[in-house]
């Protein structure tokens, strides 16, 4: 069997560059999903407290370890601390419900979800609203929170710590304040915002950019986004023998980015692995840099209108 390559952290541990995204997998489409995904090569595999499947990835990974696919070390399991959690009063607390959920005794990266905290109410409450409808905030410090995830580290219940949805003033300032440096930024990243400058300025950090939503929302019917569809990159596809989200896909592997594709389709999980044996030409990944505008999917609305100081998005990258 094929495995992705893999890189190493700026904490010696090594991160494969390809990983499987659960985001709406639920019940039991995540777990079939994950253990296709096992099955067949992946072992990086990326989840959320909130995306409320946590149970389903671990019991998946428990099977297939339990089977002799696989061993737990050699499985990346990633998930990440909800914004309702940002007090370091429960960081531990929301970490070792989340191992209880899995079922495992500990989670190779934990990720802070956003620079941004929510009230918290109780740990089912995941949007908690006024009786406006509106989106309640809090004003922790994330750097408090970043702290109190290292400690995490320390107890070995995480073996590494990142970030989610952080600009590069938000990142650096973690990073010149922590004891623990993150090993990542999980970020929107596709060609439609290909995050070249971040992706630079995480690299003189030695912080590696990890792209969710890589293949933005696709949309048969519109045939959108452009980059799915377009002709001239479905000629590059046809080329290789390969689908357009796959020349995308190794498009943002070459600009060193660790793409996260969610499906809970066993065809496309297996199609998006299948990148590694073949190489995009300087004139092709030109033209998918044509894609860029810098326009998000995942512009955090519900944050957006509420002008909170830690909003990730109101500069340039």
């Amino acid at each position: 069997m094929k495995l992705a390559p893999t890189i190493k952290l700026n904490n010696g541990y090594e991160m494969p560059v390809l990983g499987l995204g659960t985001y709406n997998s639920k019940n039991n489409e995540g777990e079939i999903a994950v253990k296709h995904a096992i099955d067949i090569g992946y072992r990086h595999i990326d989840t959320a407290y909130f995306y409320q499947n946590e149970a389903e990835v671990g019991k998946a990974i428990r099977d297939k370890i339990s089977e002799g696919v696989v061993k737990r070390e050699d499985i990346f399991l990633v998930t990440k601390l909800w914004n309702i959690h940002h007090d370091p009063k429960l960081v531990e607390t929301a970490c070792r419900k989340q191992l209880s959920n899995f079922g495992m005794d500990y989670i190779d990266l934990y990720l802070m979800h956003m620079p941004v905290g929510y009230k918290y109410i109780d740990d089912q409450t995941l949007l908690p609203k006024d009786e406006e409808g509106q989106l309640q905030l809090s004003d922790i410090d994330y750097l408090d929170t970043y702290k109190a995830m290292e400690k995490l580290v320390k107890s070995g219940l995480v073996r590494s710590i990142g970030v989610s949805n952080f600009n590069s003033e938000q990142l650096l300032r973690i990073i010149e304040n922590c004891e623990i440096k993150p090993v990542t930024n999980q970020v929107e990243c596709s060609p439609a915002i290909n995050q070249k400058k971040l992706t630079a300025f995480c690299k003189k950090h030695d912080v590696t950019l990890t792209a969710y939503t890589p293949l933005g929302r696709p949309n048969p019917e519109e045939q959108k986004p452009d980059f799915l569809y377009a002709s001239k990159v479905k000629a590059i596809a046809e080329k290789y023998k390969k689908t357009t989200p796959q020349v995308v896909l190794r498009y943002l592997v070459e600009l060193g980015v660790l793409p996260i594709p969610k499906s809970s389709n066993v065809g496309r999980i297996t199609e998006n692995f299948d990148i590694f044996d073949f190489e995009l030409t300087e004139e092709e990944r030109c033209l998918l840099d044509g894609y860029h505008t810098g326009e998000r999917y995942v512009p955090l609305n519900l944050i957006k209108g509420l002008n909170h100081k830690y909003y990730p998005f109101g500069i340039e990258f």
